[in-house]
């Protein structure tokens, strides 16, 4: 080994084991060691918050399988690194709140059309003003139902087959979201009371932060076979949603990270950092929180999916047709914080010696809780969890860039299995505060030049909001996407560019 292959950040010590793939060796108390997939320019942007610490700390967890993992565009989070995933055994593990996210179900749906940008020309002032007009956003309440108790425990049991029933979705949108929208283990009676409260009026609406829709037109194709699979076309107008659980997943999280902090300070005591609290596999309050967690999926879908049946009638009312005449269909909808009983290949626990990155070792199925937290389940063709549509050609990814920056829609890569436990990046991952940000940029000047440059149509709640948002505060979406496919965990399949954007 080289010094080129070699790199030390605050102590930590990271060797390379192949072109993008940075091993952190396991030492000391570390179960498994710890992986970082980037380039170098990613690796320098990733070491500079406590991101690598994080993903150390991570590989404490009892149970954790053969490595943690951080994806190109990982940083800090809470507790466990945002674009981080970690897998754990099912009966021998433990399952980590902070691993998965305060906004459980964060994730981002595509919605294609039959529109060219040509089509939309002139209608972007219109079409932006009136979809913020019409899609609830912001902090606090305000959604497109209002739900009293039976209803909110109907969406957290049922997921987008409630909406299916009530007129807010058609078959074709379940059929193409992942699980099909709904989550069988959600458990509505181990969501508390007060997380169902702070739900029932934000069903259908973005929230605030990074949450955003964004009207698109696709620029690049790269892989035309898929894309045609996709329902794809260059110049083609694409709506993105990103949003998640709101108040009610927050809220969740919350609830079982205080549950867990005094029910097992016995494993909390053995993890380097609180904010990695577990419950173990197979306790009482693991169950809980997985049906808690599972029920506020299902919210999070639903949420999504009001808030694309409501731009479908924004755009009918713009564009005075129907929105089945403008095929305004789902192409795909995966969530990006969350954990699933799914069955992977992991090297066969016979001791606890170390062993090197590239020697070979028997390998076993197991059930582990997979752990995503900023990180976009990414299955290659041939696995059963996939809709039919894109069972023979792999799952569709939607990794967003930022609001000045293009988006892609990848498909999984074939590698993905053996790498990251069938995950890939889930956007272009920040690298400035959002204080920084608010003191770097001015949100009026960076609304008036994404129009004026790009012509790109901005609305938001508050200038602070589009500051916080800035382009420039994010890293670079064309490498972090490049990274994922060269290592063959997610493949480009097309690139799309901001027409419209609104944010809370």
């Amino acid at each position: 080994m080289t010094d080129n292959d070699v790199r030390e950040f605050g102590g930590i010590r990271l060797e390379r084991v192949r072109e993008h793939v940075w091993e952190i060796p396991r030492e000391g108390e570390m179960r498994v060691p710890a992986r970082v997939l980037a380039s170098e320019s990613l690796l320098e942007q990733i070491s500079g918050d406590k991101t690598l610490q994080q993903l150390r700390n991570a590989t404490h967890l009892p149970g954790i399988a053969d490595h943690a993992v951080c994806m190109p565009d990982g940083h800090q989070g809470y507790g466990f690194p945002v674009g981080g995933v970690g897998a754990t055994d099912v009966e021998t593990g433990c399952i980590s709140p902070g691993a998965i996210g305060y906004d459980i179900n964060c994730g981002v749906r595509m919605m294609r059309t039959n529109l060219t940008y040509e089509d939309l020309r002139g209608h972007e002032e219109e079409l932006v003003d009136a979809l913020f007009a019409n899609i609830p956003s912001g902090l606090g309440g305000g959604g497109i139902v209002e739900s009293g108790r039976e209803t909110i425990e109907e969406i957290l049991d049922r997921g987008v087959d409630w909406a299916l029933e009530h007129g807010y979705a058609v078959e074709g949108d379940l059929a193409h979201c992942e699980d099909e929208g709904t989550r069988p283990d959600a458990d509505p009676d181990a969501v508390s009371q007060k997380a169902k409260d702070r739900g029932k009026n934000q069903i259908g609406s973005l929230g605030s932060g990074n949450h955003f829709l964004e009207v698109q037109r696709v620029t690049d194709i790269y892989r035309p076979d898929v894309a045609a699979e996709f329902g794809l076309e260059p110049d083609q107008i694409v709506v993105l949603i990103h949003c998640g659980s709101r108040g009610l997943g927050h809220q969740v999280c919350s609830d079982y990270l205080r549950k867990i902090e005094q029910g097992h300070g016995d494993l909390l005591a053995e993890l380097p950092d609180k904010e990695l609290a577990a419950a173990p596999a197979g306790s009482e309050l693991a169950q809980a929180y997985y049906g808690a967690m599972c029920a506020a999926i299902n919210f999070a879908w639903v949420n999504r999916q009001l808030i694309m049946h409501r731009t479908r009638r924004v755009f009918e009312r713009v564009f005075d047709r129907d929105w089945e005449a403008m095929e305004m269909e789902l192409l795909y909808d995966v969530a990006h914080n969350i954990g699933k009983k799914e069955v992977h290949e992991v090297p066969v626990d016979e001791s606890d010696r170390p062993v090197a990155p590239d020697e070979a070792v028997d390998r076993t199925e197991r059930e582990l809780y997979v752990h995503r937290k900023g990180a976009t389940r990414a299955f290659p063709a041939g696995r059963p969890e996939l809709p039919s549509a894109y069972r023979n050609v792999g799952q569709p990814i939607i990794i967003p860039g930022s609001m000045g920056a293009g988006s892609y829609v990848l498909r999984g890569g074939e590698h993905s299995l053996e790498v990251s436990f069938g995950s890939t990046a889930h956007g272009a991952g920040r690298t400035m505060s959002r204080t920084q940000a608010k003191q770097e940029y001015w949100g009026e000047t960076v609304r008036d030049e994404l129009r004026d440059q790009q012509k790109i149509y901005v609305k938001a709640q508050s200038g602070a909001t589009v500051a916080e948002e800035a382009p420039g505060v994010y890293k670079d979406v064309d490498e972090v996407v490049r990274v994922s496919d060269e290592l063959g965990i997610g493949d480009k399949v097309a690139r799309t560019f901001p027409v419209c954007n609104i944010k809370g």
